[in-house]
């Protein structure tokens, strides 16, 4: 589970009860959002489930409804103007300039980096498209190039300096696997460099991959939050046990209060109520041949689907998914 003692972590971005309606409709309803000071944070939600408008609110781009967002130490949106220039951002599809070349675009963007020289801003340019191999396409104009070259674009664009804090929304939009893989190898960069990353997506693969933490949007507000690999372990905790005997294996499980059934190959016996070496021991007390113990975690796509159930179906749920939040986030 999460550390008892949260508030003690630092962090890049803090928000309590964020709050936002358009018309009527609520989008992000009371989200108290922790992403850690070097961390790679995947945000995940179906659609609709209020990641962009809550990107939106973390960087000054949209006003909360209520509540309060802070975003490298400073409060928003009083302290924008301290907190912005440390904080690259790909929010959404982005805006560049159709006439102009992806170089050039960037060039009008460097001019307005409080942090760049503008002596440097060439070269800067320049690193930054070969990053993320835009370099052979710098020179066209951006009417023509591909949904995948506009997002290398925007990409290129939050990493024109170095930043304390980067927030990517759906990076790998329109990507080809390969660009996928490069936008895998820019995260494990900055996160090597202790960049703070939170990136938004779908693609759960993905953040399974690359992320240290998540967060988990449902209905516009976080329904879990955390450590990914604590998280991973909260769910469902089980035991997979290889063995020819199956049927003796359950019986023997059920025979001793230890809740089991068959798998291909084996059991699985649950460990809410016990232990692995329990469980073990029980078999073997029992005659059952043992030839593989490995504990079965749940997957990001089965603790996504869990946690996103609607109603009844997720307080049904066989575990609490929820990891704790501070007292003063609740």
């Amino acid at each position: 589970m999460v550390a008892a003692d949260a508030a003690a972590i630092p962090l890049a971005a803090r928000t309590r009860g964020l709050r936002k309606i358009y018309r009527g409709t609520v989008a992000v309803d009371h989200v108290d959002l922790d992403v850690p000071m070097g961390a790679v944070l995947g945000m995940l939600g179906p659609n609709g489930s209020g990641k962009t408008t809550t990107i939106r609110m973390l960087l000054g781009l949209v006003m909360p409804t209520a509540g309060e967002v802070e975003l490298l130490g400073h409060r928003l949106p009083d302290g924008a103007a301290a907190a912005l220039p440390e904080v690259g951002a790909l929010v959404e599809s982005p805006g560049f300039h159709s006439f102009l070349s992806g170089r050039e675009n960037l060039l009008r963007l460097a001019a307005a980096e409080p942090h760049l020289h503008s002596s440097r801003i060439p070269a800067a340019v320049s690193e930054s498209l070969e990053r993320v191999g835009l370099t052979g396409a710098a020179n066209r104009r951006y009417k023509g190039y591909s949904l995948g070259m506009k997002q290398r674009l925007g990409l290129a664009a939050a990493l024109l300096v170095p930043r304390r804090f980067v927030i990517l929304d759906e990076p790998t939009n329109g990507l080809d696997p390969a660009g996928t893989r490069e936008v895998r190898s820019v995260i494990a960069d900055l996160h090597a460099a202790g960049t703070t990353v939170l990136v938004s997506s779908h693609l759960l693969a993905e953040v399974e991959a690359t992320c240290t933490h998540v967060a988990v949007l449902n209905q516009g507000t976080v329904v879990a939050q955390g450590e990914l690999a604590e998280l991973l372990d909260s769910g469902n905790a089980g035991l997979l046990v290889t063995t020819p005997e199956i049927t003796l294996a359950v019986d023997a499980l059920r025979d001793n209060r230890i809740p089991a059934r068959a798998v291909p190959d084996g059991v699985r016996a649950d460990l809410t109520a016990t232990t692995a070496p329990a469980v073990v021991e029980t078999l073997v007390r029992a005659g059952v041949p043992v030839h593989e113990v490995r504990r079965d975690r749940t997957g990001l796509e089965d603790l996504f689907a869990r946690l996103t159930e609607d109603g009844a179906a997720a307080e049904d749920a066989e575990f609490d998914l929820a990891l704790p939040i501070p007292e003063e986030a609740r």
